[in-house]
């Protein structure tokens, strides 16, 4: 389940919720009791009474599934392809020298210069997620770092002072 990606729900339990919906409506026209009709369908009797509220005002089509909750993403597909190429360039291309790590702060602020639009921290650490980036802990490595140093070290020392 991905939350930003309908309330945590698949189009698949979507269209399952709904087929329940659909055997109320069923045994609405039949004038079945809603206790019994909860008992059948293994759900609250508030629901069935909602689902009725429903069934009455739209019929049927009132119990249809709207589809995926909360608001879409205010990037089309191309900013969000556009996006994930400003950022596998590094911050570096886009004026922050001083480190080479992506914050949500500088991602935030990199979408309003590239789209102009605005996005709470967590509204970017979601579009993150959305598009396949997840947190990474930088390793601190000093710049001298001299691997093959290392190399040796382990192959010839560390088997001595074992």
């Amino acid at each position: 389940m991905r939350y930003p990606d309908g309330g945590g729900l698949t189009a698949e339990g979507r269209a399952r919720r709904e087929a329940v919906r659909l055997q109320a409506a069923e045994m609405f026209t039949r004038d079945v009791p809603v206790s019994e009709i909860a008992v059948r369908l293994r759900v609250s009797r508030n629901a069935v009474y909602v689902w009725r509220r429903r069934w009455l005002a739209g019929g049927t089509a009132g119990l249809a599934s709207k589809g995926p909750s909360g608001s879409g993403c205010r990037l089309s597909d191309a900013q969000l392809d556009a996006l994930a190429a400003a950022l596998a360039e590094g911050p570096a291309a886009h004026g922050w020298v001083e480190d080479q790590r992506w914050t949500l702060a500088r991602v935030a602020e990199l979408i309003v210069r590239l789209f102009r639009q605005r996005y709470t921290l967590r509204g970017v650490s979601l579009l993150l997620h959305r598009i396949g980036f997840s947190p990474q802990v930088p390793k601190h490595r000093p710049v001298e770092r001299d691997e093959a140093a290392i190399a040796t070290w382990r192959r010839e020392v560390w088997p001595q002072a074992k």
